[in-house]
């Protein structure tokens, strides 16, 4: 059981009434991510607060309505994955940091040098955010914070959400093999030649390119011809 003074509060409002616990943060949020824990390890005390701060225990009306259960544990989990749960310093430089690198890593696979048509490297996209001084909210979702963060670093780069439209025909010896692979991708056109080629169209992120045309090259070892159908702008 974590000690009193190094426990933190994780909270849920539901129908009018606030329901608090005190419980040690770094057990919390593995909870939360979806581990398993140790409820006995990770609650300070076996009890549901009104205000944890004034020690003002919740009713057992209030809890039976809120969660159909007096049961600490049921009733802990549903605060920490529902509710808030306070964070330690670490904990939300860790979370952020976190958060940054799914943005990056979002931007990188999908967005594109409009100039070339050719995707942006992870650490040109890093750069960009540490030049625009870009603050990263850790607890919004990568993709609710993209659509803010593109508009400030399309100041420093290039940069285009758009998607490439690519041309692909294989010769007949591996069209078979091809189209299963084009079909894991948004496959707009597909269209079978008398002589067994594949003539398709695929539409994908720009940061999907290298991958794309490296997998379709060494399925067909080289014998495959691309073309980009549009200059996207």
């Amino acid at each position: 059981m974590v000690k009193l003074e190094e426990a933190v509060i994780a909270r849920l409002e539901h129908s009018g009434e606030k329901f608090e616990i005190l419980v040690d943060p770094d057990l919390a949020m593995k909870l939360r991510k979806g581990e398993k824990v140790s409820f006995n390890e990770m609650l300070a005390i076996d009890s549901v607060f009104k205000d944890a701060g004034k020690g003002t225990v919740q009713s057992v009306e209030a809890l039976n309505k809120a969660f159909g259960t007096t049961r600490i544990e049921d009733i802990s989990e549903k605060i920490i994955r529902s509710g808030t749960v306070q964070l330690t310093t670490e904990q939300r430089r860790e979370l952020r940091e976190q958060k940054r690198k799914e943005i990056i890593q979002l931007i990188a696979r999908n967005a594109m040098n409009p100039q070339t048509n050719s995707p942006h490297p992870p650490q040109r996209i890093e750069n960009a955010l540490n030049e625009a001084k870009i603050h990263v909210d850790e607890f919004k979702s990568a993709e609710e914070q993209v659509t803010e963060i593109l508009k400030e670093i399309k100041k420093i780069i290039p940069i285009s959400f758009e998607k490439l439209k690519i041309a692909v025909k294989v010769p007949a010896e591996y069209s078979g093999k091809a189209n299963a692979m084009l079909h894991r991708y948004d496959l707009k056109k597909e269209e079978w030649g008398n002589d067994g080629s594949l003539l398709a169209m695929v539409e994908l992120p720009a940061g999907m390119r290298p991958d794309f045309l490296n997998e379709l090259n060494h399925l067909t070892h080289g014998n495959v011809e691309t073309k980009f159908l549009e200059n996207q702008r």
